[in-house]
C-alpha cells in the first residue's frame, strides 16, 4: 500500500472541512470571483505609477496626467472596496464553518458511550473543543482561503514584470530557490512544534480539569505544593514548543522579508548596467519596485499563513481523531413509543476491552411493576447489569429483551424514555431547579414537572429556595443539600414517567436530615415502577419482590428477603456481615 505523504494528508484534512463549509458555498463562490479583481485592480496601480511617470512627468507632458491620476485612485479604492468585500465574506462563511464544526464535535461527543469518557480525561476533550477549533479558525478566516489571492498577486506580479522587463525579472528569479528551501524547512519545523503544542496543551488541561474538581481533596491533605510542582512540569514542554514555534516563524518572515530586500538591491544594480541600462527609465524602476513590495507583501503573509496552517493542520489531526472514534452505541431501528417495563435477560456476557468476563451468562426476567434487588460483593458485575440494562454500555453477549425486543434492534431515544436510571453520584447541572428536573425536554410539561416533584417530597425543600424553581444551582448543587440533590435526580427521573427505574446505589450518601424523605420517595418510586436496584439498606431491599445475588458475575441466588435468610446461603453471609445497615 502508498503510504501517504505528509502534503497528501495535510489536503486529506482540509478536504474534511467540506462538508461544514457547504452551506456557505455561495459566500464563498462570491469571495473567489472577487479574488482575480482584486489582484487585478492591486496590479494596476504600478503600471499606472511607471505610465505617469514615463509617460507625463519625466518628459513634462503633463496633459493626461490628471487622467492617470484619477485612473490611480479610482483603482486605489476600488481594490479597498473588493478586500473588504472578501474580507467580509470570508470571515463570515468561516465563523459559521467552525461553529458547525464546533456543533459536529459536540454532537459526536454526545452519541459516545460513558466507557468512551472513562478513558479520555475531560480537559483534553475541551481542548479538541475549544483551543483546537479556535487555531483551525484563525486558518479559515485569515490562511487557507486567502492564500488564492496572494498566489494571484504573485502570479499576475510575475507576468507583469516578464511583460515590462523579462531580463531583470529572471536575474530576481534567482532568489526563488533558496526562498523555497527556507520555507519549506521551516515549515517543515512549524509543523513538528505546533503538533507539540496540542498535544502538550491537552495534557495540561486534563491535568487542570481533573485537580480543580478533586481542589478540596488537595487541600485537606496539603497537596498544593506538590500539585503546583507537577503542573509546572507539564507546562515546561508546552512553553518549550511554543518558543520554539515563534522562533521559526520570525525566521521564516525575517528570511521572507530578507530576501525581498535583496532582490531590489539586485534589480538597481542590474539596471544600471550596460546591458539593458538603455532601456531602463525612471518609471520601470518606479513600477518594479513597486511590484517587488506587491511581490514580497504576499510572500511576507504567506510565512504568516504558513505559520497560522501548520497549527491548524496539528489542530485539525487532533479534532478528526477525536471525530474518527468509533465507541459509539449504534442505534436500532425500531421505535418503542410505550412500554410495559417487562425486562429478559438470557446468558447475558460482557467483558470491558476484550478482558475477562465480568458477567457469565446472567439470565433474569422482571415482569412489569415488578421490583428486583440485586446484591453482591464488590466487583461482582451489579453496576455492569444495570448499565447494559439502560444501554450505557454496549457489547453485551446474549439477549437483553425490553417488551419483548432486543435492546439492539431498539432505538437509543426509545430505550432512554423507557428505562432512567438513578446512581450514587448526583448529576446537578449550574441551571434553574427546572432545568435539572426537566432538561428542557418539551415532553415533560408543567403538570409532570410538579407531579414528579411531589412525588418524591421535593417540592416542599424547592418551594423554600429564593426563587424556588428558577433557583440557580451551582456546580455539582453546591448550594443545596446532598440529600436535596437526591431528590431532585429522582423527581427527573420520574418526570419522564419511563416504565423501568434503575436505582444503582442512590441512598449511599445522603445526609441524615432528608434521609427519611429519601427513603419514602424510593417506597413510592418501587410502588409506580418496574424497578432494579442496588442498594444496602434493609428497608429497600427488604421491600424488593425478588432478590438477585450476583458473585464473580454470575447469579448465585434468586429469592425474596425471607427466602434467601432461610436458605443461609451467600445473601445470608452478607446481611450477617451487615451490609443491610449501610449508611
Amino acid at each position: 500500500m502508498k503510504k501517504d505523504t505528509g502534503d497528501t494528508k495535510d489536503w486529506k484534512l482540509l478536504a474534511r472541512i467540506l462538508p461544514y463549509a457547504k452551506p456557505d458555498a455561495a459566500m464563498f463562490i462570491v469571495a473567489l470571483l472577487i479574488t482575480p479583481l482584486t489582484a487585478l485592480l492591486s496590479l494596476a496601480q504600478p503600471l499606472l505609477m511607471k505610465r505617469a511617470l514615463d509617460d507625463h512627468i519625466t518628459p513634462g507632458e503633463l496633459d493626461g496626467l490628471h487622467d492617470v491620476a484619477l485612473l490611480y485612485l479610482g483603482a486605489v479604492i476600488a481594490s479597498y472596496v473588493a478586500r473588504t468585500v472578501y474580507t467580509t465574506l470570508v470571515g463570515i462563511s468561516g465563523e459559521r464553518t467552525i461553529l458547525r464544526l464546533r456543533d459536529g464535535i459536540y454532537r459526536h461527543l454526545l452519541a459516545l458511550a460513558p466507557r468512551f469518557f472513562d478513558k479520555r480525561p475531560a480537559g483534553e476533550l475541551l481542548t479538541r473543543a475549544t483551543s483546537d477549533v479556535e487555531a483551525l479558525g484563525e486558518s479559515l478566516k485569515g490562511g487557507v482561503i486567502t492564500i488564492l489571492l496572494d498566489v494571484l498577486i504573485v502570479a499576475g506580479v510575475l507576468i507583469s514584470m516578464f511583460a515590462l522587463e523579462w531580463r531583470m525579472t529572471l536575474v530576481l528569479l534567482l532568489a526563488a530557490p533558496p526562498l523555497y528551501i527556507v520555507i519549506e524547512v521551516l515549515r517543515r519545523q512549524l509543523r513538528v512544534q505546533f503538533n507539540r503544542i496540542r498535544e502538550t496543551l491537552a495534557a495540561v488541561n486534563a491535568y487542570m480539569a481533573e485537580r480543580v474538581s478533586g481542589m478540596e481533596i488537595l487541600q485537606l491533605f496539603n497537596h498544593e505544593d506538590a500539585a503546583v510542582e507537577r503542573y509546572i512540569r507539564l507546562n515546561t514542554p508546552y512553553k518549550d514548543a511554543c518558543i520554539k514555534s515563534n522562533i521559526y516563524d520570525a525566521l521564516m518572515y525575517a528570511a521572507v522579508d530578507g530576501i525581498g530586500s535583496m532582490c531590489i538591491a539586485l534589480m538597481l544594480w542590474y539596471a544600471t548596467g550596460d546591458l539593458i541600462a538603455t532601456v531602463v527609465s525612471a518609471g520601470l524602476v518606479a513600477a518594479f519596485i513597486d511590484l517587488l513590495n506587491r511581490l514580497f507583501r504576499p510572500l511576507r503573509e504567506l510565512s504568516q499563513k504558513i505559520t497560522t496552517i501548520q497549527r491548524a493542520l496539528a489542530a485539525l489531526d487532533k479534532i478528526f481523531r477525536l471525530m474518527d472514534s468509533d465507541d459509539a452505541i449504534p442505534d436500532g431501528e425500531l421505535d418503542l413509543e410505550a412500554a410495559d417495563g417487562r425486562l429478559e435477560l438470557h446468558d447475558v456476557r460482557f467483558a470491558y476491552n476484550e478482558g475477562d468476563d465480568i458477567l457469565k451468562g446472567v439470565d433474569l426476567t422482571v415482569n412489569p411493576g415488578e421490583v428486583i434487588a440485586i446484591v453482591g460483593p464488590t466487583g461482582c458485575g451489579k453496576t455492569t447489569l444495570t448499565r447494559l440494562v439502560d444501554r450505557s454500555y454496549d457489547g453485551y453477549r446474549g439477549s437483553i429483551q425490553l417488551d419483548g425486543h432486543e435492546m439492539t434492534d431498539l432505538s437509543l431515544r426509545s430505550v432512554r424514555q423507557a428505562v432512567a436510571a438513578v446512581r450514587q453520584d448526583i448529576q446537578l447541572f449550574p441551571e434553574t431547579v427546572r432545568f435539572n428536573i426537566a432538561l428542557d425536554n418539551p415532553r415533560v410539561d408543567e403538570a409532570k414537572l410538579t407531579d414528579a416533584a411531589e412525588l418524591v417530597h421535593a417540592s416542599d425543600f424547592i418551594k423554600h429556595l429564593p426563587g424556588s424553581w428558577e433557583h440557580l444551582l451551582r456546580q455539582r448543587g453546591a448550594n443545596v443539600s446532598v440529600g436535596e440533590g437526591q431528590l431532585l435526580t429522582f423527581a427527573r427521573a420520574m418526570a419522564y414517567d419511563p416504565a423501568v427505574i434503575i436505582l444503582d446505589e442512590a441512598t449511599a450518601s445522603i445526609d441524615p436530615v432528608t434521609e427519611q424523605l429519601v427513603q419514602d420517595a424510593i417506597a413510592r418510586i418501587l410502588e409506580r415502577k418496574t424497578v432494579i436496584v442496588i442498594a444496602h439498606r434493609l428497608s429497600t431491599i427488604s421491600a424488593a419482590d425478588r432478590i438477585l445475588v450476583l458473585q464473580g458475575g454470575e447469579v448465585a441466588e434468586v429469592g425474596n428477603h425471607e427466602q434467601l435468610l432461610a436458605k443461609g446461603g451467600l445473601y445470608a453471609e452478607l446481611h450477617a456481615a451487615g451490609f443491610g445497615e449501610a449508611v
